[in-house]
């Protein structure tokens, strides 16, 4: 017996990269996990793999856009209205394009938002009086260095986009120390071996220096935030290393400017990394 074992767990974003193995990590414990994403290739190739996988009958996938609120709330009552109860949410959707500001379209902008921000703001609304009601209950929000560390190369819709996801979650902690309810906030780095980097996020966009810093994978991401939610641990920084980067910045936010363009281009294949990468061990 663990702490999850048939904990009922909400995980939107969870087909793919970090929410796909936040999905299966939650599940290995013993928590019957519901995930939910918008990419219907993203869909089919999570249902394949969930054929393979021991704990294929604690994962039930579902097709959801989470910047659309009735169908999120949809999604979240069909889920209640079938358990009965929700112990963890995990907001982990997020909407990425990774342009200039001149270049990136007003909607893209916008969607960005409704993803990472309003889809989280919708669906605690949903789940914390149903939490508070059952005397349990845990959210995570994942957040990102980015919007702790700004430096060229980054996304203004995004890095703006996690820094709501971060001050939110922060004042919903204040409000919840009285409460049976936990809440956790994730800073995350670098996470290699996602569409986020195939897809989305091209090597040259991203500062030199990080190319210096071992970057994570989705199972050690999964495995943090697991140990996090059992500790009711209320800030998750990974790497642990970035809080440290975090404070320097917010000393010296031009020197770190500085420092985040030194060793030239960056041309590391972040896509390319292998989420059983020895160099991750």
């Amino acid at each position: 017996m663990n702490d999850f074992t048939n904990q009922i767990c909400l995980v939107t974003g969870g087909n793919q990269g970090i929410g796909w193995a936040i999905t299966q990590a939650l599940a290995s414990q013993g928590a019957r996990v519901y995930s939910c994403g918008l990419s219907q290739r993203s869909l089919d190739k999570a249902s394949q793999e969930l054929l393979t996988l021991p704990w294929r009958e604690s994962i039930f996938l579902s097709r959801c856009d989470v910047s659309d609120r009735a169908a999120l709330e949809e999604w979240i009552r069909a889920v209640y209205q079938e358990t009965g109860r929700i112990d963890i949410l995990v907001n982990n959707a997020a909407f990425v394009r990774w342009t200039d500001i001149d270049e990136m379209s007003v909607e893209d902008a916008l969607t960005t938002m409704r993803v990472s921000y309003e889809g989280m703001v919708v669906s605690i609304k949903a789940v914390l009086p149903l939490m508070k009601a059952a005397g349990r209950g845990h959210i995570v929000n994942i957040g990102s260095m980015t919007a702790r560390i700004l430096v060229p190369g980054s996304s203004a819709a995004y890095t703006a986009a996690k820094a709501a996801v971060d001050a939110y979650t922060l004042m919903m902690q204040i409000e919840l120390a009285d409460s049976p309810v936990g809440a956790t906030l994730v800073r995350l780095s670098t996470i290699a071996g996602t569409n986020f980097f195939k897809e989305h996020v091209p090597p040259s966009r991203m500062s030199p220096f990080t190319r210096f810093l071992p970057a994570l994978t989705p199972p050690r991401v999964a495995d943090g935030i697991v140990k996090a939610i059992k500790k009711k641990q209320r800030i998750l920084t990974l790497p642990g290393y970035m809080g440290l980067l975090g404070v320097i910045y917010q000393l010296a936010p031009g020197f770190s400017r500085w420092l985040a363009q030194f060793g030239g281009s960056n041309q590391h294949d972040y896509g390319a990394v292998s989420w059983q990468d020895p160099r991750d061990k």
